[in-house]
């Protein structure tokens, strides 16, 4: 094992073992590495398994389940549209449509360059700014197509920074 696989394996480990509940589940762990890496590498369903006293197959099976978990790294920037009820009747569409064609997608996704994923949401827990968009876990609500293009195309690909935001 290399010394980058070990210091991977101990993340995840350190996220697993300090959640903040008493009791932890396999669903509860997987949020917790995810959380700490921003995905699930194959290191990460092993780690739980063994934590858990489940096996692999088990924590895949419910890994797999859920659509929020991903098995392959973030891009840099992780940019999400609200599309719940409130945004949708709000225009959430038309900044979906604006974000993707800024970003060459034609749903959600990675960019080519692994500088941009794209994530549709159901909800981003601010209805009263409707609608709105997330980029790297800043909320920017009132979003207009403009302000939407105007907040992916301030996204530095090459660092991981962006410029300010509008809204929120």
């Amino acid at each position: 094992m290399t010394h980058q696989q070990s210091a991977l394996r101990e993340r995840i480990r350190q996220a697993i073992t300090t959640q903040p509940q008493s009791f932890s589940t396999i669903l509860s762990s997987l949020l917790a590495v995810q959380d700490a890496l921003g995905w699930l590498p194959e290191e990460a369903i092993e780690e739980v398994a063994a934590h858990s006293g489940g096996t692999v197959n088990d924590v895949w099976a419910v890994a797999s389940f859920y659509t929020n978990f991903r098995f392959t790294p973030p891009g840099r920037h992780v940019v999400e549209v609200c599309w719940g009820p409130t945004c949708h009747l709000k225009g959430a569409q038309a900044i979906l449509d604006e974000v993707q064609r800024a970003l060459g997608l034609e749903h959600e996704g990675d960019t080519s360059d692994g500088g941009v994923s794209l994530k549709y949401n159901t909800c981003l827990g601010a209805c009263s700014q409707g609608p709105v968009i997330m980029v790297d876990h800043a909320i920017m609500g009132n979003m207009t197509s403009a302000h939407a293009h105007e907040a992916v195309a301030r996204l530095d690909k090459s660092d991981g920074n962006h410029a300010s935001q509008h809204g929120a």
